[in-house]
């Protein structure tokens, strides 16, 4: 799937901007009573189809996955949008922010993933993992979403996997 609009030159881009790009970032959000804490985030911007990420903080700590993703190119060199749909039925749209080093991030958690995050949490190639996941989507409807909208500061800049495990692109992804 190219990168939007799809275009040479947008693929050029793509390649030089994101491919094989791996970001670690932190959210500086509020845990349940209302104090600080940091939300860590690893995201690897996999190829043109696919996104690879952990998350190390926050409600959803302890979750490994990989998605199909679209990428849309807002401005070359500067400003990438990365959407994708996950089995839990949560969708993510995470703007990255190259020059101004940070991550904005648009999600719309399914009823059954936000409530009970502790079984959205485990590694997707985990074949219980992935079957749990799937029925979090089946729980609420599609207006019992609960949005969250954050931005986080990018500690880490990089190219390859860092910690995070490879995929096969074959594997399926919903």
């Amino acid at each position: 799937m190219p990168a939007l609009p799809s275009t040479p030159e947008t693929t050029r881009h793509f390649t030089h901007d994101l491919q094989d790009r791996h970001l670690i970032y932190d959210y500086a959000a509020q845990n349940a009573a209302g104090e600080p804490e940091k939300w860590r985030y690893e995201m690897w911007f996999y190829n043109a189809d696919r996104i690879v990420y952990a998350i190390h903080g926050g409600p959803m700590a302890g979750r490994k996955n990989f998605q199909t993703a679209t990428y849309q190119c807002i401005r070359p060199g500067e400003l990438w949008q990365c959407n994708w749909l996950e089995e839990t039925g949560t969708i993510c749209s995470l703007v990255y922010d190259i020059k101004q080093e940070k991550i904005t991030t648009l999600l719309g958690f399914s009823k059954g993933h936000w409530e009970r995050n502790d079984d959205a949490k485990g590694n997707k190639r985990n074949r219980e993992d992935l079957e749990r996941w799937r029925g979090l989507a089946k729980i609420g409807s599609q207006t019992d979403r609960v949005l969250l909208s954050e931005q986080a500061d990018i500690v880490e800049d990089f190219r390859g996997p860092g910690d995070l495990e490879g995929i096969e692109m074959e594997w399926p992804t919903l």
